[in-house]
C-alpha cells in the first residue's frame, strides 16, 4: 500500500509541473526569472528595442532568468523568481521569449 501511495505521490508531483494551460513544458525550457511582464509593457519593449528582439506584444517576456535545474523540491526559483516555461531563449537567459508561468510547488 505504501508504495502505491509513493508511486500517486510521484505522478502528482510531476502533473504540477505542467504549466497552466494543454501543452506540457521541455525541462530544457523551464526557467527562473527576475521579471515576466508583457512585452507591451514600456520597460519590456525598451529593453526589447534595445537589444533588437521582435516579439509578439501580446506575448510573456521573462527577464534575467537562468534554467530550473533543481527537480522534485519545489520549482528550483529563489523567492524573488518566477516560474516560467519560455520556447525562445534570447542573449543567453537575458531574455526569454514565449514564456508561460508554470504551476510548480505544493
Amino acid at each position: 500500500m505504501l508504495a502505491k501511495t509513493v508511486i500517486a505521490v510521484s505522478f502528482a508531483a510531476l502533473a504540477v509541473a505542467v504549466p497552466s494551460g494543454s501543452h506540457q513544458c521541455e525541462t530544457s525550457k523551464q526557467n527562473c526569472c527576475k521579471t515576466v511582464s508583457e512585452a507591451s509593457d514600456p520597460d519590456t519593449n525598451k529593453l526589447l528595442g534595445l537589444l533588437g528582439v521582435i516579439a509578439d506584444v501580446q506575448a510573456l517576456v521573462g527577464i534575467n532568468c537562468t534554467p530550473i535545474t533543481v527537480i522534485g523540491t519545489g520549482s528550483g526559483c529563489a523567492e524573488s523568481q518566477s516560474p516560467v516555461c519560455c520556447n525562445k531563449n534570447e542573449f543567453n537567459g537575458l531574455v526569454n521569449l514565449g514564456c508561460s508561468p508554470l504551476n510548480i510547488g505544493v
